[in-house]
């Protein structure tokens, strides 16, 4: 007899299962988090048209993160006056997913913000800006 399993995860993880604790804090007025990292990986080709082997190259690490104008403006509130959310040394932001009651946490390393702005529009009932990061490296799952 052929059995279809259904649900087989059970409750999947989602935003509500999600923190980011920044400055040691965990922030509510975040709408996004994104990251992500990569290898660049390359054949290489000698005698013939097939490749002999491969190599790898650079670490990419990539982030991002939107958030609140009042997230942002409580951030900027903290700085010397006359400094920008760019001038703040780096930092981790730490992300914690919760899923079966078994806490999985990955870091973003050494993030600074590379932008800062206001988007907003008529029709708008908040304001949230996405920040690009600098990072350094990801680490997973630790």
């Amino acid at each position: 007899m052929n059995t279809t399993i259904i649900n087989k995860f059970g409750k999947l993880a989602g935003w509500n299962s999600v923190t980011a604790r920044v400055f040691g804090r965990d922030i509510v007025g975040i709408r996004k988090i994104a990251y992500s990292d990569e290898v660049e990986m390359d054949n290489e080709y000698g005698a013939g048209g097939m490749p002999i082997g491969h190599s790898d190259g650079n670490y990419k690490p990539s982030a991002s993160i939107e958030i609140t104008l009042e997230e942002r403006l409580a951030i900027q509130s903290s700085l010397p006056a006359g400094k920008r959310i760019q001038d703040i040394a780096p930092f981790p932001i730490v992300v914690a997913y919760e899923y079966e009651g078994v806490i999985y946490k990955d870091v973003i390393n050494n993030c600074r913000f590379k932008n800062n702005g206001v988007d907003v529009k008529q029709g708008d009932k908040s304001i949230a800006t996405d920040h690009n990061l600098l990072t350094s490296h990801i680490d997973w799952n630790v």
